[in-house]
């Protein structure tokens, strides 16, 4: 239960590369900014390196897990992502790539329909890449005898490409501008919120899991920590559940996490200004999940996903010749950062005859302690020569000579490492189609994406990499989910793509949420397709660009935030007031009489069906809800309280308690307060309604209510099924209270603004055969109770069609 609300400028959701600009951005402007973060801080030193921290590295709430990784998995493709302060930044390979200006793309066609359009260009983006390029210190790698660089390179060049050092956002030397490891970093003129000292790159590969020296120039580092130099309130552990507009602003609920096993905290902020940043899994989702309260999004939300063309394949035991004899290459993956240099492939757009789509292929390195699982993994090698030592070994005690050094025995068990010491992983991407639907799964993200429609750009890039292993003597390896034709990919992109209008985009070039004003949308979600390169130099060119302009029109009479613990402290002196009062007048009454305690009925019911957000007539919303697979169910559990009560009264009323779910209305909701009746009388003499009202909130705290009315009228034909088990509903704005007109169905007209969707539920035989044994009773007389309701119900059945029936005969 929320108790109070705070009142800020801007709420930034997310602290990667869209999200920890913006707050830097808004809060050097002089704004009020609440930065959320759903992971924790990783000051250096702290990222997991033990089997058992790795263990506990994964992003699982609801399990009591609150680790770096979270890890995903859809039709197609896995996907992995970062949940800490600084988001993707603490695990990506540190590449500050600009997008290519051709790339840019202009109504590209999409298979199936639909076209990939970027209404921004590089043109627009050009000073923004500069700003973030200072600001991360991008610099490219400046040793040259690292020799998993100077192999990639070989072998580039061989194959006739032009061979790059990218910017890397990594610090290599001192204040002096002496290179080497392990030097202290000059601290910023902004400071850093982690309080410990960096120092410079110390070549361990370890980039993609954490930098634990502090070499990364991680957005914690720089962005996060400037953005607290400038006043911004930055709060870890909070996960943010839902969206909405409340008057002139914007409330953000959130649950803040607690890693001691107590249960979570619910709060909420109110802000002029919300900056949706979570990542495009989260960011999507998020929208996702409160459509409900985010009414008439664009149509678009959802679409232009794609992996950003990720694709990993292995060059193993590279070999040269050295006297005529082939010896496996010294590659030494593990040393260097994880990324040195890179190609690029030319693409049709280029307008120079280059063929298919292009893309980037980089030479990956990785952990050195992955050494030793690469050499444990050559079992059979390894056990063959320890036996063979472990044998020589008793020999030697059991010879006279007796010999105690077995230093050499040892080594040849360890063996010269060839395959770690030979190996490489090459990761590649670019420009794949971005056809890929996101949606809600029972309340779940989902995406339907497929390596189907990219099978010629992925060909082409499995190509290139083969040609490398073969100059090297390699052998190339795929990455194992190829096989079923998967990939994984660090680089989602799109699901709120920007569009030029509200039909074509789900935010404008710019960010903000088309027909949401001060809410906008700056991280990969926003992408409309494939950046090429590695996007995080994109992504956060493209937030600074939209930090401008929310900057230029920021809303006049701008509210300063409300401090924490004077905002707690009200709401505790109000909830104190509220309860004292309602305990007084408690103690005033006078108690009741004691009376026999009734007794009740209750039965379960299950229907399912189509709803559509956006429509209001239940027939037309349904057959389009369900072309487009929206569906809606409830289980309630229905309780005649007094059986004597429910039966005798006019009105048949009872209580329904229980859960509706529904992706449209964000998932699964508990009923907080429902009604139901049976059989009162409708609008004619010969009809009959059962009628369902329950109230429900969204994540977003938004109030809805749901009315449903089944009409029991004897219609031509043999109908008392239909009739009985079809529910026509719409989920209104709002706790709406019965009407006061007991014939009323409860709907209201299909154009009322008030109306945010409808559709049809139906009972299908078998859940109603399941629900007849559902019925249970309290209190005396139970089997007198439950046939005097089958009575009443069978009863109005009867007194409906066979009379009826008698008097057309």
């Amino acid at each position: 239960m929320v108790e109070s609300v705070e009142h800020v400028d801007a709420v930034v959701i997310g602290s990667g590369f869209g999200g920890a600009v913006a707050a830097y951005r808004l809060a050097e402007a002089g704004r009020s900014v609440v930065l959320l973060e759903r992971g924790r801080a990783y000051p250096p030193g702290s990222f997991a390196r033990t089997p058992t921290d790795f263990g506990e590295n994964f992003w699982a709430p609801d399990d009591g897990i609150f680790g770096l990784f979270e890890t995903w998995s859809f039709r197609g493709l896995e996907g992995v992502v970062s949940s800490g302060l600084g988001g993707g930044s603490l695990i990506y390979a540190n590449v500050l790539l600009r997008k290519d200006p051709e790339w840019f793309v202009h109504d590209s066609p999409l298979p199936g329909g639909g076209y990939e359009h970027w209404p921004i260009s590089r043109e627009d983006l050009d000073p923004h890449y500069d700003r973030v390029e200072d600001m991360l210190d991008a610099t490219p790698y400046p040793y040259r005898d690292t020799p998993k660089t100077e192999a990639f390179e070989m072998v580039a060049r061989a194959a006739g490409h032009e061979v790059i050092r990218p910017p890397l956002a990594v610090t290599f030397a001192d204040a002096d501008g002496e290179v080497g490891p392990f030097l202290p970093v000059a601290p910023k003129p902004y400071g850093n919120l982690h309080g410990r000292t960096r120092f410079t790159c110390s070549q361990c590969g370890e980039c993609d899991i954490g930098c634990n020296y502090g070499a990364k120039n991680s957005l914690d580092h720089t962005y996060v920590s400037a953005a607290v130099h400038h006043g911004a309130d930055v709060r870890t552990l909070h996960d943010v559940k839902g969206i909405r507009p409340v008057e002139d602003e914007w409330e953000v609920r959130f649950r803040a996490h607690r890693t001691d096993g107590e249960p979570p905290a619910e709060g909420a902020i109110r802000a002029r200004r919300v900056v949706l940043a979570a990542g495009t899994f989260g960011s999507t989702y998020l929208l996702l999940r409160n459509r409900a309260s985010l009414r008439n999004l664009s149509p678009a939300l959802g679409t232009r996903f794609c992996g950003n063309g990720d694709l990993i394949g292995f060059l193993m035991g590279a070999k040269e010749q050295i006297d005529k004899v082939a010896k496996a290459r010294r590659i030494a993956g593990s040393r260097g950062p994880v990324i040195t240099s890179a190609i690029r492939v030319g693409d049709r757009v280029d307008g120079d005859g280059s063929p298919g789509r292009g893309y980037y292929v980089q030479e990956a390195g990785y952990p050195g302690f992955l050494n030793w699982l690469l050499e444990t993994a050559q079992l059979r090698s390894v056990v063959s020569r320890s036996t063979r030592v472990a044998l020589t070994m008793i020999g030697k005690r059991l010879s006279l000579a007796g010999e105690s050094n077995v230093s050499a025995d040892l080594a040849h068990v360890l063996g010269r490492s060839a395959i770690s010491t030979s190996s490489l992983p090459v990761l590649g991407m670019g420009r794949d189609i971005p056809d890929g639907k996101m949606y809600l799964d029972r309340g779940r993200l989902a995406i339907d994406w497929t390596t189907a429609t990219s099978l010629e750009y992925f060909g082409a890039m499995r190509e290139t990499m083969s040609a490398f292993a073969k100059t090297l003597g390699a052998r190339y390896v795929d990455n194992p989910l190829w096989l079923a034709k998967r990939v994984i990919t660090v680089h989602p992109l799109g699901g709120a793509p920007m569009g030029r209008n509200e039909f074509e985009g789900v935010v404008d070039p710019w960010g903000e949420v088309y027909g949401h004003p001060g809410l906008s949308v700056v991280d990969g979600a926003a992408m409309p397709g494939p950046v090429g390169p590695n996007p995080s130099l994109t992504i956060a060119a493209f937030a600074d660009r939209a930090s401008d302009r929310m900057i230029e029109t920021w809303p006049k009479g701008r509210r300063r935030g409300t401090p924490r613990a004077a905002a707690g402290k009200a709401g505790a002196a109000a909830s104190a007031t509220v309860k004292g009062t309602a305990m007084d007048a408690a103690a005033a009454r006078p108690a009741p009489e004691p009376t026999a305690a009734p007794t009740s009925v209750a039965f379960t019911e299950q229907m399912k069906g189509f709803f559509l957000l956006g429509q209001g007539d239940p027939r037309s919303a349904a057959e389009d809800a369900r072309v487009r697979d929206e569906r809606m169910m409830f289980e309630l559990t229905i309780t005649a309280r007094d059986i004597d009560a429910f039966v005798e009264g006019d009105a048949h009323e009872a209580e329904a308690s229980g859960y509706l779910e529904s992706d449209a209305l964000g998932g699964r909701q508990l009923v907080e307060r429902g009604w139901f009746n049976l059989f009162v009388a409708g609008g004619r003499d010969d009809e009959r309604l059962m009628k369902y009202r329950l109230w429900l909130t969204t994540d977003a705290g938004s109030p809805v209510t749901f009315v449903g009315y089944k009409e029991i009228r004897d219609d031509p034909g043999f109908d008392l099924w239909d009739d009985t088990t079809t529910l026509f509903v719409q989920v209104l704005d709002g706790h709406v209270p019965p009407p006061t007109d007991a014939a009323a169905t409860g709907l209201v007209d299909a154009d009322d603004p008030s109306v945010l969707g409808a559709g049809v539920l139906r009972i299908k035989p078998l859940d109603f055969a399941e629900q007849l044994t559902t019925f249970a009773t309290t209190g005396p007389d139970g089997a007198q109770a439950i046939a005097r309701f089958g009575s009443l119900f069978l009863g109005r059945l009867w007194s409906t069609y066979a009379r009826l029936a008698r008097e057309r005969s």
